[in-house]
């Protein structure tokens, strides 16, 4: 049978009660990364709790949630969520909460494109310092504000897809696509290759 049991888990890997990796039942890192105010907070309370608080406190340092979601080929992915504070203050602190992560989100706001020059300084940072097969998506949120847009559509496609991520609008205040966002990411996450006899 071989000794896949002894060979240490991969990052994203879960082990079950006999110590032996679990390829149904995946557990990632994820990290949320955006200027402040743009609704990263919003994003998760709306996926955890399925909830929307106009009047959400700013993130201090760090908060952590988690949420499991069973995707379409019946395995199921529990999200380890981080969610950073967006102060430039904070800034220093993010490589202690994406060190290690499996999958970054990083948000803007479409109605400011200071906040997309902020994300992309993001990405530039995932990418010389975050894991080397970190699954990073590019979110526009408050989308319900599309009357107010200052981000184009295309703009960000085009920049997500020359950096190598995924790139999806939402609204934590609608609900829009925030499910899809991280079902998105569960299907991109490695997996870890089965041995075969």
């Amino acid at each position: 049978m071989g000794c896949s049991a002894s060979s240490p888990a991969n990052k994203g890997d879960s082990l079950d009660d006999r110590g032996a990796i679990d390829y149904k039942n995946i557990r990632t890192k994820l990290v949320l990364l955006g200027d402040s105010g743009v609704g990263k907070s919003c994003i998760v309370l709306r996926f955890v709790r399925g909830q929307f608080d106009p009047a959400s406190k700013v993130t201090v340092g760090a908060s952590f949630l988690s949420q499991t979601i069973a995707l379409q080929d019946s395995s199921t992915v529990k999200f380890e969520i981080w969610d950073t504070a967006g102060q430039e203050r904070y800034a220093s602190l993010a490589p202690l909460y994406y060190r290690g992560a499996g999958a970054a989100v990083i948000v803007y706001d479409i109605t400011s494109p200071e906040t997309f020059e902020k994300a992309q300084y993001w990405v530039r940072e995932l990418q010389k310092f975050g894991s080397a097969n970190i699954v990073m998506a590019l979110v526009g949120n408050k989308s319900d504000l599309h009357a107010s847009r200052k981000v184009s559509t295309q703009i960000a496609q085009e920049y997500a897809d020359s950096n190598g991520m995924f790139f999806i609008e939402t609204s934590a205040k609608t609900a829009e696509n925030i499910n899809q966002l991280f079902e998105e990411i569960g299907k991109r996450l490695p997996r870890p290759s089965t041995l075969k006899n």
